[in-house]
């Protein structure tokens, strides 16, 4: 039987989560879980969170993996919340660490933090096999929009994190530490070395007035329809592009806490002796 696949989207970031399972064991994996947090007040909201745990009890399945596309910048992860409340395994790509080291600093982390991915239970490798209950999986390094960026294998499904976009929005951004335009043109093509019916689940989708949301695409239709890398697009073509593209962006408005956390797995900051945790603002440093 084909895995089950679910998506779950928070408006506020505009992120797309899945809930993807084995019909056969009942054993599931949760892809890029959201956590809302309001900059303006400070406070959690587990909405999604919520929602997938409904969806987790109506169909009684397991949650065996916490699955990162990459360290978000968006979007802080629930992956500790959803942890604590149904166990599971929580894994990101290798690269994880030189994230986690350029960022320690620029908050000035201290130990217990440590830059070698030791706040996540597994770091995959390039071409490392998994299993989602019966289920095959293979992660796929695929670095450019990040240093971390993986994209995961589920059968004819792969989840691609920030890489690719729906087709008439293209790619991601390159432009913060660790990305590469040229990095990303390989890893897409990559991507794009699958089967052309290989299902593309995308991490964000940002619709035009003309249509609603989606979150599903073939790789034929990127191939041939993509307004950055589709039809004819080269490498340098691409490189020149997203440069200039990336020096018009604003930041993220939650980068600075959705880093902050998102590279300690999820692990929110420690309460200080007033019994409060804080999220650190670096000053005139972005």
């Amino acid at each position: 039987m084909p895995a089950d696949i679910q998506h779950f989207h928070d408006a506020q970031s505009g992120t797309l989560s899945y809930v993807v399972s084995d019909p056969e064991t009942a054993l599931a994996a949760v892809i890029d879980p959201v956590l809302g947090f309001s900059v303006v007040s400070g406070r959690t909201d587990t909405g999604q969170v919520d929602a997938i745990e409904k969806y987790l009890d109506k169909y009684n399945l397991g949650l065996r993996w916490i699955l990162e596309t990459h360290a978000h910048a968006d979007h802080l992860t629930a992956a500790q919340l959803l942890k604590g409340r149904r166990g599971g395994k929580v894994a990101i790509g290798e690269g994880i660490t030189s994230v986690q080291s350029h960022f320690g600093k620029l908050f000035n982390l201290k130990p217990p933090f440590v830059a070698d991915g030791r706040q996540f239970d597994h770091l995959f490798a390039d071409n490392e096999k998994f299993r989602i209950g019966n289920i095959d999986c293979t992660v796929l390094s695929t670095p450019g929009h990040t240093s971390d960026s993986v994209t995961y294998l589920v059968e004819d499904a792969a989840f691609v994190g920030d890489s690719l976009f729906m087709a008439d929005f293209g790619s991601a951004r390159c432009d913060f530490p660790g990305g590469d335009a040229a990095r990303l043109y390989d890893s897409i093509q990559k991507i794009f070395a699958l089967p052309d019916d290989t299902r593309l689940f995308m991490c964000h989708d940002y619709p035009p007035a003309s249509r609603q949301l989606r979150f599903e695409i073939t790789i034929a239709e990127q191939k041939e329809h993509n307004i950055h890398v589709g039809g004819d697009a080269d490498r340098q073509q691409f490189v020149t592009m997203r440069k200039a593209r990336d020096a018009t962006l604003a930041l993220p408005a939650l980068i600075l806490p959705a880093i902050q956390v998102n590279i300690c797995a999820g692990h929110l900051p420690e309460a200080e002796s007033n019994g409060v945790g804080y999220i650190r603002i670096p000053i005139d440093e972005l």
